[in-house]
């Protein structure tokens, strides 16, 4: 059981870790709130960054989960790009595709807040204040804005990270991708060190089994993400650990889809980025929310 619990710790690390604490050249200091775009390395405005990123299919904006402000700059571009494309679709992973169902009564207006919480189980899943979603979620609501659940049931990349695909039970493999890339080295790269960062674990067998859970875990969501499109404009929330470098769901769901996209990491003040992590680093004030539940 404590190992199964220092695993999650670890899955848990890897979303919620985007750019920061990252070695390398080109890294800048955060210093006040501003857009900033990683082909220029000069600051842009909300309406370049939105005309820009407006001609992408897909648009991926990142987070830290417990950072109210990521959330207030996920709803700005959200806000912005259904003024011109009312038809658009909102990816997030904070639900799993299972969900799918109650995510549509939600869309069509069918649930209120309670019953949304209970039948999405959000806070034995997710488990992060849900008030740092609900504007988002309301606005979705409101606008009547498709709402695709990306992710796969939570247990089951912990279950891997912990055991190997071997510990998964038959009933469970249709949850898993239909195709799941171990070979992209900067990402393996990248993944072990975060994992090397973290005493949770050791041993070489434990990071091969931990790095199989994460690419199937991007891999499932970039499925999600290709299942989903239909092609109109959708904006993909998660972690930004999940589009760092677009290592993770981006580059897996672009393997898919051949769709052109953007991506944009809100990063905080106090912490260090690469340009190259996104298509834009926005910068924002450190407003840590509650932690998880």
């Amino acid at each position: 059981m404590k190992s199964l619990i220092m695993t999650i710790c670890m899955i848990l690390m890897l979303g919620i870790c985007g750019c920061t604490g990252l070695s390398g050249m080109g890294k800048m200091k955060a210093v006040k709130e501003k857009i900033i775009s990683a082909q220029t390395g000069q600051p842009v405005s909300f309406e370049t960054m939105m005309a820009d990123i407006g001609r992408a299919a897909v648009i991926y904006v990142g987070e830290q989960h417990t950072e109210s402000a990521h959330h207030a700059a996920q709803l700005k571009i959200i806000r912005a790009l259904f003024e011109s494309h009312p038809d658009m679709s909102v990816g997030m992973e904070m639900f799993a595709s299972i969900y799918q169902p109650v995510l549509d009564m939600w869309t069509a207006g069918h649930l209120d807040e309670t019953a949304f919480l209970r039948k999405t189980h959000w806070y034995a899943n997710w488990r992060f204040d849900y008030g740092l979603y609900r504007e988002i979620l309301n606005f979705i609501q409101e606008n009547r804005i498709c709402l695709a659940g990306l992710n796969i049931p939570f247990h089951i990349p912990p279950k891997i990270a912990s055991g190997g695909l071997d510990s998964l039970p038959d009933d469970e493999k249709k949850y898993l991708p239909e195709n799941i890339d171990l070979q992209d080295s900067g990402h393996r790269a990248y993944v072990e060190n975060i994992f090397k960062q973290h005493a949770f674990a050791h041993g070489r067998n434990h990071f091969e089994d931990f790095y199989a859970a994460q690419c199937l875990w991007e891999d499932a969501m970039a499925e999600s993400v290709s299942r989903h499109l239909h092609g109109k404009k959708m904006i993909v929330l998660a972690g930004g650990g999940h589009i760092a470098h677009k290592y993770g769901i981006p580059n897996r769901a672009f393997r898919r889809t051949q769709a052109i996209f953007k991506t944009i990491l809100p990063i905080s003040d106090e912490t260090e980025a690469e340009l190259s992590s996104a298509d834009y680093l926005w910068i924002l004030p450190l407003q840590s929310h509650k932690k998880r539940l």
